[in-house]
């Protein structure tokens, strides 16, 4: 059998030496023995015992410098505690079963072997002994050394078992395979086909949760690929099987617009691995099925898919259990504001259409640059060229109007209190109304946003209205 080193890390000798003490064997497994073989980075150990992980996992600490405190999970039977930037999980070897409505086992203790079935994929049904009689060999009931070299995902036992058993399985693979550059065994693949609506019993935060893994994979949209030729993305994200197809007419077919978010997806993975931007390029085209229409002397248009876009993002992600917060509010203004700057190419685009992009953006104008850039998906290297040297030209007034008026995160020098002391109002329309009239100016470049030049607006515009100035701030 194969012999595998172990990190140099004192905690493998402390739960070998406590294992030998309790009187039983312990293993590595899973997910850390698959990265340690792959020369992947980990932190999380599995330790399985044949007998009390949660008595181990005691020994342990007190063998361990510091004796970092045990937490306890009694009703899963698992114990886990932290050393250094390590942490390291602890359980019996036990056996699952499971029934048709539920993807939460029936547990009871088992033997290495039960354990090592119960895993999902072969790739995490690897183990290596803590045991003084075979220190360090690799446990491989299933081959999964073999597929790690294939760079197979296979289930160690029948796939359909499996997948209808734990349908979050079926994501996984889908999930590790993106992750890893793997393929999916063939029957493995069938299975997930096969077993899609069983994903219906699965909580939605635990499917996104393996969607945004997919997304940040170095090529998320192999994942999506997988997911859609299973068919399981038509029954987690609907909306986004929609853009799948190509329609013509009178000789005049639009983009596959599912395939050309996917190349957006993938040309924004290549330079963030932020979460939000990637998302962004998830969306921004997500409202083209609904904003389709054909006319005959211009072709297919989607007027209005940015607006409609944006408008649909707070649903989409309340659906698919994603934070309703600031990321949201950053998916939704991408998406809004997507088309834009390539609207700003013109030689005669004017330095307030500037302004109005940079107050709308802020500090989230370097995302959706990047964004537009990634959109620019075309076969036609002249056409590329030609849009990549349009959007060098809109970053540079970009840059050279940020510099001159400072609009990032753009705020009036005239606040909503300072003009209701001026007019002696309370909070109301004609507040706003000010507030208004003086930020059109500011973004036109009638007044610098400055406060003697900006109060005097004020003034003028407060006189127009008939307001009385009550208390006048000095200049």
């Amino acid at each position: 059998m194969e012999t595998i080193k172990l990190p140099d890390n004192p905690v493998f000798d402390v739960v070998a030496s406590a294992a030998a003490e309790l009187g039983v064997d312990a293993y590595v497994i899973g997910g850390f023995v698959r990265d340690l073989v792959l020369k992947r980075p980990s932190k999380d150990i599995d330790v399985v015992c044949i007998g009390d992980g949660i008595a181990l996992a005691e020994k342990v600490s007190q063998q361990l410098p510091h004796k970092p405190k045990v937490a306890v999970f009694k009703h899963f039977g698992t114990a886990m505690l932290r050393y250094n930037d390590w942490e390291v999980e602890f359980v019996g070897a036990r056996k699952e079963s499971y029934r048709e409505h539920s993807r939460k086992p029936e547990v009871e203790l088992g033997t290495l072997d039960d354990d090592l079935k119960r895993r999902d994929f072969t790739i995490n049904a690897l183990g290596i002994s803590l045991n003084k009689a075979n220190y360090g060999q690799l446990i491989d009931e299933f081959d999964g050394l073999k597929d790690m070299k294939r760079k197979i995902i296979r289930t160690p036992l029948a796939p359909g078992i499996t997948f209808s058993d734990d349908p979050l399985r079926m994501m996984r693979a889908i999930r590790f395979a993106t992750q890893l550059g793997f393929d999916i065994d063939p029957d493995t693949f069938d299975a997930i086909a096969d077993n899609k609506e069983r994903i219906k019993i699965v909580s939605q935060e635990r499917i996104t949760d393996e969607l945004n893994k997919i997304i940040l994979a170095p090529v998320p949209s192999y994942g999506f690929k997988l997911l859609f030729a299973s068919g399981l993305l038509h029954l987690i994200f609907p909306k986004m099987v929609e853009l799948h197809g190509v329609e013509t007419k009178n000789g005049n077919s639009h983009k596959d617009n599912f395939y050309h978010t996917l190349q957006v997806l993938d040309n924004v993975a290549q330079v963030s691995g932020d979460l939000w931007l990637r998302w962004s390029a998830i969306l921004h085209d997500i409202a083209k099925p609904d904003t389709k229409r054909y006319a005959p002397k211009v072709g297919w248009t989607f007027h209005g898919h940015e607006d409609r876009g944006a408008r649909m993002v707070p649903k989409l992600f309340k659906d698919l259990k994603l934070p309703l917060n600031e990321h949201m509010r950053f998916v939704q203004k991408l998406v809004k504001l997507h088309l834009r700057p390539i609207a700003l190419v013109k030689d005669t685009v004017t330095d307030s259409a500037i302004r109005r992009l940079l107050f709308e953006t802020g500090d989230d104008i370097d995302a959706l640059m990047a964004l537009c850039r990634a959109d620019i998906t075309s076969k036609n290297d002249v056409k590329v060229k030609r849009y990549i040297q349009n959007f060098d030209k809109v970053e540079k007034r970009l840059i050279e109007v940020e510099e001159s008026d400072k609009l990032r995160n753009f705020q009036s020098v005239i606040t909503g209190e300072i003009i209701m002391e001026t007019f002696d109002l309370k909070p109301s329309k004609t507040v706003g109304d000010l507030k208004e009239v003086l930020t059109e100016a500011i973004l036109e470049g009638k007044v610098k946003n400055e406060f003697d030049e900006a109060y005097s607006y004020l003034l003028q515009v407060g006189e127009q209205k008939g307001l009385q100035v009550v208390n006048k701030k000095s200049l």
